[in-house]
């Protein structure tokens, strides 16, 4: 048996009984839930995320939803941890992150330790802004759940930092969706736990929805590089005005490369490079034709800078000193960015591949980008 749940105006999604029966669980709690999201890779922790917000704000005003996985996440571009605030209006827009932390690669290897104190940042934003404990029984009342989607590397590393999440965080509900591969899930119980013991959260483990005739897992092979690609040219489409005919990549590889870009001049930030060294006389080489983290570093999170969002460097002018970024972040927001974040996400070969590239108003000693 299953039932269909509305995702969006343009597609559908059909949920098996015993998701269903999940999410209501999580859904039904008395207090403000706050439920975690694992499984391996490919297994539908994000399809059953948005089930859950779904049905969670039927029932709540808003929901928090922190997005851990670097690699594909949910309301940002890749190589960002942030926590959404969402409410009915909101929940198929773009829709700025409360706060987001940009890591720079696609995967916590690098780093799993920035990587945590990124998450317990963002974690204990949620629990200083939003966390209350209501003793009301009202599935109306005022309180913001919220909801945790990890990422799939649940072995070795992985899993050592899935389980330092989980004993942060503390949630209510943990969801724990298991495929037939059995070697590749995460242990069943009460995993993150030395002595076993779930104390007062509730464990819920489901299997994958998609299965064939034996009950085997099926999982659709994402291609997760173009995956990737694609969120990254929709977050620089967002460049444009919405009703501007930009109908494929080709267009918005044209676009971006005759759009003006803001003119940064080097004395006003600072750049750094996450996850290696560089030469100090490669950076700007470094720099040039990269996406880069617009953040603010002047506000205290234990020193970590704010993410306000992405640019692509356009170009760099060595003589007047000057960088050419090209970013859908608004003026008056990028007026407080002091720092540029370099890591490994990388600008789409498709919008690299563009013939008349350089803007006439750029001089000669200008080092070309796209």
């Amino acid at each position: 048996m299953a039932i269909e749940v509305e995702e969006s105006e343009a597609r559908n999604i059909y949920i098996p009984q015993e998701w269903s029966q999940a999410a209501d669980t999580v859904a039904a709690s008395v207090h403000n839930p706050a439920a975690f999201i694992c499984g391996p890779k490919n297994s539908g922790k994000s399809t059953f995320s948005r089930l859950l917000l779904h049905l969670l704000l039927r029932r709540y005003k808003r929901v928090a939803y922190l997005d851990t996985d670097v690699g594909q996440p949910e309301f940002t571009p890749p190589g960002c941890l942030s926590l959404t605030v969402l409410d009915k209006e909101n929940i198929d827009s773009k829709v700025p992150p409360e706060r987001c932390f940009f890591f720079g690669d696609i995967s916590s290897k690098r780093d799993p330790e920035i990587y945590l104190q990124y998450l317990y940042s963002l974690c204990d934003h949620y629990n200083k802004h939003y966390l209350q404990s209501s003793t009301t029984t009202s599935p109306n009342n005022s309180g913001v759940p919220l909801i945790v989607n990890t990422p799939g590397w649940v072995k070795g590393i992985g899993y050592d930092v899935l389980v330092d999440m989980l004993n942060y965080i503390a949630p209510s509900h943990v969801v724990n969706i298991c495929i037939s591969a059995k070697s590749k899930n995460l242990p069943s119980g009460a995993f993150w736990s030395q002595d076993g013991d779930v104390g007062s959260v509730t464990l819920i483990e489901i299997n994958s929805a998609r299965q064939d005739s034996l009950n085997r897992s099926i999982l659709i092979r994402k291609d997760s590089r173009h995956l990737r690609d694609l969120s990254i040219v929709a977050y620089f489409r967002q460049c444009f005005p919405s009703d501007m005919n930009i109908s494929s990549t080709e267009y918005v590889a044209q676009a971006l490369a005759a759009h003006p870009p803001y003119e940064v001049p080097m004395s006003a930030v600072k750049i750094k490079h996450l996850h290696c060294q560089v030469p100090k006389a490669e950076i700007l080489y470094s720099l040039n034709a990269t996406i880069v983290g617009l953040a603010v570093d002047s506000e205290g999170y234990g020193n970590l800078p704010r993410c306000v969002g992405l640019g692509i460097v356009r170009a760099v002018d060595t003589l007047k000193r000057v960088l050419y970024i090209i970013t859908p972040v608004p003026q008056n927001v990028l007026e407080d960015v002091d720092l540029l974040l370099q890591g490994f996400i990388q600008i789409p070969t498709c919008l690299l591949q563009v013939q008349g590239c350089i803007s006439p108003y750029m001089a000669s000693n200008v080092l070309p980008g796209i």
